[in-house]
């Protein structure tokens, strides 16, 4: 049997084959070289972290932008501005993510990440020119309508891979994020209001001065500017045969699977799997990850944005009294921990435990862990220092690591042509709840500031309460009937 598979092997092989699709010879790559592609996963690395850059790097001084702006006429409703500031990227993703996986699926990955690539660079930009609050939530609406990479690249990642090694190229893709997610916010709060922290270097009449939060935004932009470079040379990943396209495009994976089954099989199996992009509503192993990645995001996204509020705000309200900088320097070294953690430690646990079992435990501990920090800002000093970033790095790694797990369930629920639609499908409805993560944040820290004496869960116990009560939710939704894991 292992005799006529091969010729068979070898014979659809020439029949699919085109010199001149770029789909056909990366399945010819995978096939001839089965070493981990380095090269293309560093290209992958350095793209979504530019992807990722300018999504936090804001929440560190937009306090301060938000003060600067005079919108709000308390100090208490500051928090409240914040969140819309901080939804509109979001918001403005989830309006489009379908329509950039659409296009990728037809006109292929890399155009669509060129485009999203220049968008990082105009747009964020414009962002750090803002003079007051709605061009602030403009430039951010359009830089997430105009910014399509994510779901792409989640595409691309699981292609140029061999089946072994796509828990290496999903952590990768977790971790460039999640990295982005914490050095964006560090450069925002290292670099921002560069006159008043370094007026050697920065003139208060000059640009910086005039255009306080400017520096961290253009810094971003100059390196999506080289990434955009960069990208040009990324080799394309979509099976293009025109009009013969549908009866080509089958994954190497495919040709490789169980043993007891013939190639003919095995082909007329991945024929017969082939569906509209409305199926994809339909495939419940996919829709059951969506939901629960949706429900742990948006629960990521309100964190982000009230750990940057709660450690600015004053000690009087709950908080740590932190400067930007301060706050840049916790999350610079909770990106470097999470580095560590998802390049040398993840794929391993994977293969022990499976994507599921690290979303669950990755929950208890997340809620454990929140359930700390009121108390842990009611130290002072050394101790205090520690124990933040010591909390910053295991939250990090948690939420990047259910993160991780929940992209490989989505990915192995489609075949490929259908990934970009897929990950389109994630990445709106992923956006849609991050959007509301900022605003409810905002908005609910606000509130709890204002009831500091309650007798039930005063100020901040309110605000991490109400963050491990969605974190929980996620967790019971891992377990069936809710979740349906995918037939590899």
């Amino acid at each position: 049997m292992m005799e006529n598979r091969e010729a068979l092997l070898k014979e659809d092989e020439k029949a699919r084959y085109r010199e001149d699709c770029p789909g056909c010879k990366i399945d010819r790559l995978k096939e001839t070289n089965r070493d981990v592609p380095y090269k293309l996963l560093f290209y992958v690395w350095i793209i979504v972290l530019c992807a990722a850059l300018p999504i936090s790097s804001l929440f560190p001084f937009l306090y301060f932008m938000i003060r600067d702006f005079k919108i709000a006429k308390r100090e208490e409703d500051i928090g409240f501005y914040a969140g819309y500031v901080g939804s509109a990227f979001m918001f403005g993703r989830a309006l489009t993510s379908v329509l950039w996986g659409m296009i990728a699926d037809r006109y292929g990955r890399k155009p669509v990440i060129l485009f999203g690539t220049v968008a990082v660079v105009v747009f964020n930009t414009l962002f750090g020119l803002s003079t007051n609050f709605w061009m602030a939530v403009s430039t951010r609406f359009l830089l997430g309508s105009l910014c399509g990479i994510l779901g792409p690249m989640r595409a691309y990642a699981s292609e140029v891979c061999r089946k072994e090694y796509q828990a290496l190229a999903m952590s990768i893709i977790s971790t460039s994020w999640g990295i982005g997610l914490v050095i964006g916010p560090a450069i925002g709060g290292y670099l921002s209001q560069p006159a008043e922290k370094f007026p050697n270097v920065f003139a208060e009449k000059s640009i910086f001065g005039r255009f306080p939060y400017l520096l961290p935004c253009l810094l971003i932009s100059v390196f999506s500017f080289g990434v955009t470079v960069v990208a040009c040379w990324l080799p394309e990943t979509l099976h293009m045969h025109g009009e013969n396209s549908q009866e080509c495009d089958i994954p190497y994976e495919a040709l490789e699977a169980e043993e007891n089954k013939t190639l003919k099989e095995e082909l007329r199996r991945n024929e017969g799997s082939r569906h509209t992009s409305w199926s994809l509503l339909r495939n419940w192993p996919l829709m059951s990850s969506i939901i629960i990645y949706c429900v742990f995001q948006l629960h990521d996204m309100a964190y982000t944005e009230i750990f940057s509020l709660w450690a600015i705000s004053p000690w009087k309200f709950g908080g740590l009294s932190y400067s930007t900088a301060d706050v840049g320097e916790v999350l610079a070294l909770s990106g470097f921990g999470l580095l560590l953690f998802q390049l040398f430690l993840y794929p391993r646990v994977e293969r022990i435990c499976g994507p599921i079992v690290i979303s669950r435990v990755g929950a208890v501990l997340s809620i454990i862990l929140l359930s700390s920090y009121p108390f842990i800002a009611k130290l002072t000093g050394i101790i205090l220092t520690i124990l933040v970033v010591s909390a910053s790095i295991l939250k990090n790694v948690l939420a990047v690591s259910i993160t991780t797990g929940l992209f490989l369930l989505q990915n192995r629920a489609v075949t490929q042509e259908q990934r970009g639609a897929a990950n389109g499908i994630s990445l709106s409805a992923m956006s849609l709840f991050k959007a509301m993560g900022p605003a409810a944040g905002g908005s609910i820290f606000s509130w709890a500031q204002k009831r500091q004496n309650a007798s039930f869960l005063p100020g901040s116990h309110m605000v991490f309460f109400l963050l491990n009560v969605i974190e929980a939710l996620g967790m019971l939704m891992t377990f069936e009937p809710f979740l349906a894991q995918p037939n590899d």
